[in-house]
């Protein structure tokens, strides 16, 4: 079966090819079109997969969009209803759009569509799982397992905006739903809108915020229990009950009503890139702490629900580490696999699948002794030498190439000690919004002065946003809390107690910036506030090139880690050609650029004409 996998028309717009059940490619639109997010429909994303497939769209046997757009139009219009006369100016907003656009979404898919290709309306199969199908196919059809509970958690599908599902080989059942308009994802992407942050963009900073809190503080604590007792109900089996007198996101133009939560909380709806207070960190650590007990109690149903000892996750809440990380310590199961594109992009992947194993019902077959079947999540598109000479050529670059594969992998290594800043562009590109060690910056964990200078220098992004850890995966449990792998980067855990520093008595009431700067461990760089970390177990198997760099740093160095962020600046979707990676590397005050074996140090490079005007070209996530 050659089955192709849809996700557009709201944000974070993807494609993704099976064949014979095997991943063959996935990509976001973004990448290629250079806008965050995209939420238009993936041609380029689309063509690339079926490239790499080796097919055009007559060859498939079936086209799979994520959703059923005529169910999200159902929920469109009871909604109205129920709350009318409330929101009639948005009503107003969004009905011609529906009518215009969605209402005939079949019509657009084939309009997209027939602008790649030409193919057989009858041949070619036109298929709509639930969007929370979609997202339970992502996580368990790549899975390692042949029994699993799953559990998917974002703002809102159709209707659903949480399920719980029981894959038993190639059958996926779903046994529970939560559904709108109450929603953990909706929850936590309104405490992210009024801590100042961007909606569907913003939910990370807002995690890496929560750290910054005083889990001790009577604030803290006050704030918590307003949200469990003002904002939501949360009952025994994990679902919850929102309360509407407080949100505007039904039938409004925005997440909340300003002045109710002014009143509950104490303070202002924080402006966009002001500045960050204590209260700010308070409340966002309040809202994780909620966050993490939901999942609890939904994961103990799951388990209750399936008698499984497995659990699978999806949907945009799956991305939230630190509730991964946690779910994982309460050993309510034996083992936790997340879907590495866990949001909305990932739904192409899991559209696909659902045809596979659910509409045609084919075999499932698990690749023996792997880790899964995500191939590492590399499964973007990858650039030949003759690319990069001709992006060299077109930009007049000066580069080192390397025969040798190794000996550039010790030249990098020696740079990164020295304390520079290098891109890594290697292989395929990632599919999810994760940097894997394909589309990398990197830098020395060790170097106390590396975060800031991440930040600050080569991002342009908040000062207080933690960096992760790439580490050799026969190595994470000498730095890390971790029992098992995270090749994902999708689970956060402790820092081990022997690498720590002692914090002074004050700590806790020192200002942001300053509990930032203290050196708490020898891996001063991805050690966040509260001695935690976002780690990412390297493996030999799935990016072979990347653990050799990280294996010689270890030669040199003594530490098999290194500091791993995306490859793009604020704003600005990760790299996906070299001359993505040579105009980073320009733009900002990046130290060198590895392209395959190319070597490209930024002082020896012609003179760099462009100014500032670049970061007009991508708006502040």
């Amino acid at each position: 079966m050659n089955i192709l996998g849809i996700s557009a028309f709201y944000h974070d717009s993807a494609a993704a090819i099976t064949q014979n059940g095997e991943i063959v490619a996935a990509a976001q639109e973004e990448r290629f079109t250079r806008i965050k997010h995209d939420p238009g429909f993936p041609t380029l994303a689309v063509e690339y997969c079926l490239k790499e497939a080796g097919l055009s769209l007559d060859q498939l046997d079936a086209i799979v969009f994520y959703d059923k757009p005529l169910l999200k139009f159902e929920r469109l219009l009871e909604t109205y209803y129920a709350f009318s006369p409330k929101g009639l100016l948005s009503f107003l907003t969004a009905i011609p759009v529906w009518l215009k656009e969605k209402m005939f979404l079949k019509r657009m898919l084939y309009e997209e569509l027939f602008k790649i290709g030409n193919f057989d309306k009858k041949k070619v199969k036109l298929l709509f799982p639930e969007h929370h199908l979609s997202h339970a196919a992502s996580a368990y059809y790549p899975s390692p397992f042949e029994d699993a509970a799953v559990l998917t958690i974002d703002g809102v599908g159709e209707w659903a905006t949480a399920s719980i599902c029981h894959g038993v080989g190639k059958n996926l059942t779903i046994l529970k739903e939560l559904q709108f308009p109450h929603s953990l994802g909706l929850l936590y992407s309104a405490i992210t809108y009024f801590a100042g942050f961007k909606v569907n963009s913003g939910e990370y900073k807002l995690m890496g915020l929560a750290p910054y809190g005083d889990p001790n503080s009577e604030q803290t604590l006050q704030f918590a229990e307003i949200i469990r007792t003002k904002l939501i109900t949360i009952y025994e089996d994990g679902s919850i009950w929102l309360n509407q007198k407080y949100f505007d996101y039904a039938t409004g133009l925005r997440m909340v009503k300003d002045k109710e939560w002014e009143a509950l909380f104490g303070f202002k709806r924080r402006e966009s890139e002001s500045n960050l207070e204590e209260v700010h960190c308070n409340f966002a650590l309040a809202a994780q702490i909620v966050t993490e007990e939901i999942v609890i109690k939904m994961a103990k149903e799951a388990q209750r629900l399936t008698g499984s000892k497995n659990i699978c996750l999806a949907g945009g809440v799956a991305l939230n580490c630190v509730a991964n990380g946690k779910l994982q310590k309460a050993n309510i199961f034996e083992n936790v696999y997340i879907q590495p594109a866990a949001g909305d992009a990932g739904g192409a992947l899991g559209a696909a699948l659902a045809g596979e194993y659910i509409y045609f019902k084919q075999d499932r077959k698990l690749t023996p002794n792997a880790l899964d079947e995500m191939k590492g999540s590399y499964l973007g598109p990858e650039f030949s030498d003759l690319d990069t000479k001709q992006m060299a050529r077109k930009y007049k670059a000066e580069y080192t190439y390397f025969e040798n594969f190794d000996e550039l992998a010790a030249r990098t290594a020696q740079i990164l000690s020295e304390g520079n800043v290098v891109g890594w562009f290697q292989g395929r590109m990632e599919f999810g919004p994760r940097a894997l060690g394909g589309r990398s910056i990197l830098g020395d964990a060790r170097n106390s002065e590396m975060q800031k200078k991440l930040n600050l220098k080569i991002k342009y992004r908040e000062g207080f946003r933690p960096f992760a850890p790439s580490v050799l995966a026969e190595d994470a449990a000498d730095y890390f809390e971790l029992d098992g792998y995270s090749p994902y980067m999708l689970l956060v855990h402790g820092v081990q107690e022997k690498r720590r520093n002692p914090l002074p008595a004050n700590y806790r009431s020192l200002p942001l910036m300053e509990k930032l700067y203290y050196l708490r461990s020898d891996l001063p760089s991805i050690t966040h506030i509260d001695f935690s970390a976002r780690i990412q177990t390297v493996h030999k198997e799935t990016n072979p090139r990347y653990w050799t760099l990280i294996n010689e740093f270890k030669k040199q160095t003594g530490y098999g880690v290194v500091v791993n962020t995306s490859f793009n600046v604020r704003g600005e979707p990760i790299v996906c050609t070299p001359e993505d990676a040579y105009k980073c590397l320009m733009r900002t005050e990046m130290d060198y650029l590895v392209v395959g074996n190319f070597l490209f140090s930024k002082v020896n490079q012609p003179k760099w004409n462009e100014g500032d005007e670049w970061k007009n070209e991508f708006k502040l996530d």
